[in-house]
């Protein structure tokens, strides 16, 4: 089972995940190619670490539009960590003349957030992707929406065999009025880690890789640790839908009667798919008999 930590120190929060679960579930519902996987995968792990916070009821939302292989990606996550996804061209490829470059997969457009929180109206940003990496321009979107200096860090690796090995990542966010020192410590201890999926292959478990992020460059002038820091969270995550046959159903009744009896006419029942999980719903015209009285 996967599983997401989240803590604070003085001058930052944390969120540290593993998703390796996750995207395995995620690629087996929508076919995914490597490189399909190696995007959606990191997308999927920036809508855990974005959504660590949400609390009751919340729920966030991700959307891409960008140019990318991968087409429009879309992502919901509760405060329960069930996540669920969609991308619109999973079977996507590099032809054989193009460089191998994850930025050709993600393209370039905009990523729009959406929190619920139970309030009136939803609160939506709206930011530019340019940089066809999904931690570069969600913490761009941070900096700029939020104004929340951010790190993220975020990977897929795979086996000799071509199947997921491990997936997750980190996200560092810096408190309001953070000392720059410790801005300065964090940045050059950043720079030289190793990525989120070697620190896994190499045996480190979160809660490691928490300790080697807050641990000082060592030298004889610094002490062993950035700051103290503190666990607040452990909290397990999935890939979950929530679709129902009912919530299809209410669905299906917006295109109205006339057209869905003529699709049932023609072929004998109306299927709808769930872009999700990939769960199909079988409807008849006795199912919609008191929808249109």
């Amino acid at each position: 089972m996967d599983r997401m930590i989240r803590g604070i120190s003085e001058n930052a929060r944390f969120i540290v995940a593993d998703t390796t679960e996750i995207v395995r579930e995620a690629t087996k519902i929508h076919g995914c190619t490597p490189g399909a996987v190696a995007g959606f995968g990191r997308f999927l792990t920036a809508g855990i670490l974005m959504g660590a916070t949400l609390k009751g009821k919340d729920i966030l939302s991700l959307r891409t539009d960008t140019d990318g292989l991968l087409g429009q990606m879309l992502l919901t996550v509760n405060s329960n960590g069930e996540i669920k996804g969609y991308l619109q061209n999973p079977d996507a490829e590099l032809l054989a003349e193009s460089e191998n470059k994850l930025s050709t997969f993600i393209g370039k457009g905009s990523l729009r957030v959406i929190k619920d929180m139970g309030l009136k109206d939803p609160y939506i940003g709206v930011s530019e992707m340019n940089y066809g990496d999904i931690a570069q321009d969600i913490a761009y979107y941070y900096y700029t929406s939020e104004q929340i200096p951010t790190v993220i860090s975020l990977g897929v690796s795979f086996d000799n065999e071509g199947n997921i090995a491990y997936a997750g990542g980190y996200m560092i966010q810096i408190l309001p009025n953070a000392e720059e020192d410790f801005i300065g410590k964090l940045e050059n201890k950043i720079a030289i880690m190793r990525s989120f999926t070697e620190l896994r292959r190499g045996g480190m478990d979160l809660e490691r890789i928490v300790g080697l992020i807050y641990e000082n460059v060592e030298d004889e002038t610094t002490e062993k640790i950035i700051e103290p820091y503190k666990i607040l969270e452990e909290k397990k995550i999935s890939y979950k839908c929530n679709c129902s046959r009912d919530k299809m159903h209410d669905g299906v009744i917006t295109i109205g009667q006339k057209e869905i009896e003529e699709i049932i006419d023609e072929k004998g029942s109306l299927n709808v798919e769930c872009h999700f999980c990939g769960k199909n719903y079988t409807f008849e015209k006795i199912d919609f008999q008191d929808d249109f009285k």
